[in-house]
C-alpha cells in the first residue's frame, strides 16, 4: 500500500510518500509559522506528490491528542474530525495544524481515505499507577483528567529500532527513549509497551522544551492568577509559547543557544544547565519506571544532532550503567544512527533517526486492511 504521510507540526509540515516496501520515494517540507503553511500550499503539494508517485491508496495524518476515545489509528469522517477538534484546548500548539491538514487533504483529495494516527495511543498501555493523577475523583471522571503522554509515534519507532540496533528482541528489552526536539519527552518502554512517560494531560509537562516550561508546581499557576493578578489566558499562553529555552536564554533554537553558551553568554549557559539537569533527572525516573534500562535512545532534532548535549546528559547517568564513546557519539549526527556506547558499558546508548512516517504508514495499512476484511 502506498501511503501519503502528513506530519503537521507547530512550525513545519512534512509530507512523505511511503512505498509498500517502506521506502520514501517523494517528499516535501513546508514552512508553517504557527503551524500554518501558505494558503493552498499544503493542498497543492499533497496533490503533486500523489501524482508524482503514481497515486496513493490512503493518507495518514499525525494527530497529537486523541483524548480518552482514540486509542488507535482511526479512519477519518466528519464525526471523527469534530471529536478531534474538541481536543484542541489540550494541545493548542499541534492540534490546529493537524486539523488544518486533515481538512485540506479531504478537500483536495476527496476520494482518498484518510486515517488519523494519534501520539497518545501508544501510551494507553501505561498502568493506572503511571497514568492517574492524585486529584478529586470527580475531576478524573467528568473531565478526563489523567496523564495521556505524547510523542507516541516517535517512542514506538525509537524503542523498536533500538532493539534492532543492539540485536535484541523488542519483547525482552527495557528501553528509555529520549525524544528531544522543540518538543521533548522521555518514555519508558518495556517489552515494546509504554509503561511511563514525562508528558501528561497536555504536552506542556515534563522536560524543558523550546517554548514550553515542562514540569511546574501547579500552585505556581494558581498563585499567579489568584494572588499576582496575572490573567489566566496570559499564563496559559506563556507556559506554551513564552517559556522553556526562550524564557531562559532568549532564544528557542537549541543550536543558537549552544553557540551562545560556547561564546560565553551567561544566560545561554544557565539555560543549558537547567535543560541538562531536568533531562537527566527525568531519564532516570523513566529508568526507574522500567525497572532498569538496557538501552537509552536519543532521537529528535536535538537528540540526533547535539552530541555535546548527549555527553553531558549521560555523564550524570553512570549509575545506570551508561557511558558514551566520544568518537562514536561525535559521528552520530545528521541522520546517522548507531550504538554510541563506551566499550564495556553495562547498558547501551544508541542514536536513532526518528521515523514517525513509517509508523504512520504501518498503522494506516492496518486500518485499511481491517476495513477490507470487515466488508
Amino acid at each position: 500500500m502506498r501511503v501519503l504521510v502528513i506530519n503537521a507540526g507547530s512550525s513545519s509540515v512534512k509530507l512523505r510518500v511511503v512505498e509498500p516496501d517502506g521506502a520514501v520515494g517523494h517528499r516535501a517540507d513546508l514552512d508553517a509559522p504557527r503551524g500554518r503553511p501558505a494558503a493552498g500550499e499544503l493542498e497543492a503539494t499533497a496533490i503533486r506528490l500523489a501524482h508524482e508517485a503514481g497515486g496513493v491508496d490512503a493518507v495518514g495524518h499525525r494527530v497529537v491528542h486523541g483524548g480518552p476515545d482514540f486509542t488507535g489509528p482511526t479512519r477519518v469522517d466528519p464525526d471523527v474530525l469534530a471529536r478531534i477538534d474538541r481536543l484542541t484546548v489540550l494541545a493548542p500548539l499541534h492540534q490546529p495544524p493537524a486539523l488544518a491538514g486533515l481538512r485540506a487533504v479531504a478537500e483536495a483529495m476527496p476520494d482518498v481515505p484518510s486515517v488519523a494516527c494519534f501520539d497518545t495511543a501508544f501510551h494507553t498501555t501505561m498502568p493506572a499507577a503511571a497514568s492517574t493523577y492524585a486529584v478529586p475523583s470527580r475531576w478524573r471522571a467528568e473531565y478526563g483528567l489523567r496523564r495521556y503522554g505524547f510523542h507516541g509515534l516517535a517512542h514506538d519507532w525509537g524503542s523498536a529500532r533500538a532493539a534492532e540496533l543492539v540485536g535484541r528482541p523488542r519483547e525482552s528489552v527495557r528501553v528509555v527513549v529520549a525524544h528531544l526536539g522543540s518538543g521533548a519527552s522521555a518514555c519508558a518502554v518495556v517489552d515494546g509497551r509504554s509503561v511511563d512517560t514525562t508528558m501528561g494531560f497536555t504536552p506542556t509537562a515534563g522536560l524543558v522544551m523550546a517554548t514550553r516550561c515542562g514540569d511546574l508546581d501547579p500552585s505556581a499557576v494558581t498563585w499567579l492568577t489568584l494572588h499576582a493578578g496575572v490573567p489566566a489566558a496570559e499564563v496559559d499562553h506563556a507556559l506554551d509559547h513564552e517559556s522553556g529555552l526562550l524564557a531562559l536564554a532568549g532564544d528557542a533554537d537549541m543550536r543558537r543557544v549552544l553557540g551562545a553558551a560556547e561564546a560565553g553568554e551567561p544566560d545561554a549557559a544557565a539555560a543549558l544547565e537547567v535543560w541538562v539537569h531536568r533531562t537527566r533527572a527525568q531519564l532516570a525516573a523513566m529508568a526507574a519506571a522500567a525497572g532498569g534500562v538496557d538501552v537509552l535512545v536519543f532521537s529528535g532534532g536535538v537528540g540526533e544532532n547535539a552530541p555535546a548535549l548527549r555527553r553531558r546528559v549521560v555523564a550524570g547517568l553512570g549509575f545506570l550503567g551508561l557511558a558514551l564513546d566520544p568518537d562514536a557519539d561525535t559521528a552520530a549526527v545528521g541522520g546517522r544512527e548507531g550504538d554510541v556506547s563506551a566499550p564495556g558499558a553495562a547498558a547501551r546508548t544508541v542514536v536513532v533517526h526518528a521515523r514517525e512516517d513509517l509508523v504512520i504508514a504501518r498503522q494506516v495499512e492496518e486500518v485499511m486492511v481491517a476495513a477490507t476484511r470487515s466488508t
